[in-house]
């Protein structure tokens, strides 16, 4: 965590209570709140484990896939296709399982790179089918106005940038300092991108009033 990182989150956290206020907005998006309050509160604990050097890579594992499968949700119900829900549906229960067979298996002392490339094709591969529905429409959409657009445009753009990095994060630890630090710098900006979106689809409802003279 950077203070970049945890300035942008704090940001999105505000930017979703908003979603409480607003009767138009469905009800699934109203669980982004507490999904937000998680990742800070999950981000805020890594730094404390990494002051006191504690390992933090069982906690980023069980985050990500919470993560996974939370976006997975959020992407099933952004979709009108209920068959194509149910297969994302079904997806996100088995994730999990994914993820324990690789820990206990696989990947038993190191972060969970193939169940986290796996978790972002997935997520990828929602956003464009949520984008295929999209431009299949015979209704004509204000994209501005849809916060679906806005969340899936994030995590498209947000994970297809970090799947090579992230699925390839064990054989960093050997690169050089420079470019370490400048994929760190890559990974900030890509999270400021991710939760700008967010916030944009969280007050993208906001009516403004013209004054009348």
């Amino acid at each position: 965590m950077n203070f970049p990182t945890l300035i942008i989150e704090i940001i999105c956290l505000l930017a979703s209570i908003y979603l409480f206020f607003q009767v138009s907005i469905p009800k699934y998006l109203k669980l982004f709140p507490f999904f937000m309050f998680i990742t800070l509160t999950v981000e805020v604990s890594a730094w404390f484990f990494i002051k006191y050097k504690w390992n933090v890579t069982l906690l980023y594992i069980v985050f990500t896939s919470f993560e996974f499968m939370f976006y997975l949700f959020i992407i099933a119900f952004s979709i009108y296709n209920l068959k194509a829900r149910k297969i994302i549906l079904w997806l996100m229960t088995i994730y999990p399982v994914l993820v324990l067979l690789n820990r206990m298996f696989v990947q038993q002392r190191s972060f969970h790179t193939i169940t986290y490339s796996i978790g972002c094709l997935l997520v990828v591969a929602g956003c464009m089918y949520y984008f295929f529905e999209l431009f299949q429409s015979t209704h004509s959409v204000n994209l501005v106005k849809e916060p679906a657009f806005w969340i899936c445009s994030g995590l498209l753009f947000f994970y297809c940038c970090t799947f090579p990095l992230i699925g390839l994060w064990n054989f960093l630890p050997g690169l050089p300092d420079i470019i370490l630090k400048n994929l760190s710098y890559i990974l900030t900006c890509l999270n400021i991108l991710l939760y700008s979106l967010f916030s944009i689809a969280f007050l993208c409802k906001i009516q403004f009033r013209r004054s009348i003279r």
